[in-house]
């Protein structure tokens, strides 16, 4: 009975393609949304890190334009109105504004202060909007894929129990490879999950310290603009 039971079982394929062709559909279907919530959210985090670095990058490169000396009207002037990077759109917004609020004979429009401040802010909420984009999916893959592969291993679990019924046999070569397809299910749940909640912690530290940065800018920006409305 033993030799017949090991001759069995060598003869079930355990790898993971024949885990997932002996499934049942519902498991199988449970795999391959675990699957591609795997590789989606690989995307966004590569994308992301990507995006990141380029920002800080970007923003570096702007701090030391910015603070060479060179007149604001000249680094305006070589930017432009429309400007690819994050930095240098929070300061055109400023820019901007600055002119706007110049009459015709040079003075200042009431309030031009308070206007050059808003207009940072919608410029730097639309860059954190933009930093932060994807990373709730990352947040919903991360606290739903082990859920979602706990319901594939009950499924799994409870149609071996099926045709243990069934077959009216319980050794181990019939109950194994039911009992394995199941608990895939759970492995490849934890396999989406772990890396989607990691790195949204990570990259929602980071897009916190970039836009922090953009606030810090904006601040400085805004005294420095101050002192010319004062003189």
């Amino acid at each position: 009975m033993e030799a017949e039971t090991l001759a069995l079982a060598q003869e079930i394929d355990f790898s993971l393609w024949g885990l997932f062709a002996r499934a049942t559909f519902t498991v199988k279907l449970v795999m391959l949304m675990l699957i591609l919530a795997s590789f989606w959210s690989w995307a966004i985090i590569i994308q992301k890190l990507i995006a990141y670095r380029a920002a800080r990058t970007e923003a570096g490169i702007f701090d030391r334009a910015f603070w060479s000396g060179e007149p604001l009207d000249g680094l305006f002037d070589q930017i432009g109105a429309q400007p690819d990077g994050s930095s240098e759109k929070v300061f055109a917004a400023g820019m901007i504004e600055w002119r706007r609020s110049h009459r015709r004979d040079g003075g200042l429009i009431a309030g031009a202060q308070s206007r050059i401040d808003r207009s940072m802010d919608v410029a730097i909420n639309k860059e954190a909007e933009a930093l932060q984009k994807g990373l709730p999916i990352l947040a919903t893959i991360g606290s739903t894929a082990p859920f979602v592969g706990l319901f594939g291993t009950v499924m799994g679990i409870m149609n071996a129990f099926i045709e243990i019924a069934e077959q009216q046999n319980t050794n181990l070569a019939v109950v194994a490879p039911g009992i394995a397809e199941a608990l895939l299910a759970t492995g490849l749940g934890l396999l989406a999950a772990i890396p989607a909640v990691i790195f949204y912690n990570k990259l929602s530290a980071d897009s916190e310290r970039i836009v922090s940065g953009y606030e810090a800018f904006a601040d400085e920006f805004a005294t420095i603009l101050s002192r010319q409305l004062d003189t």
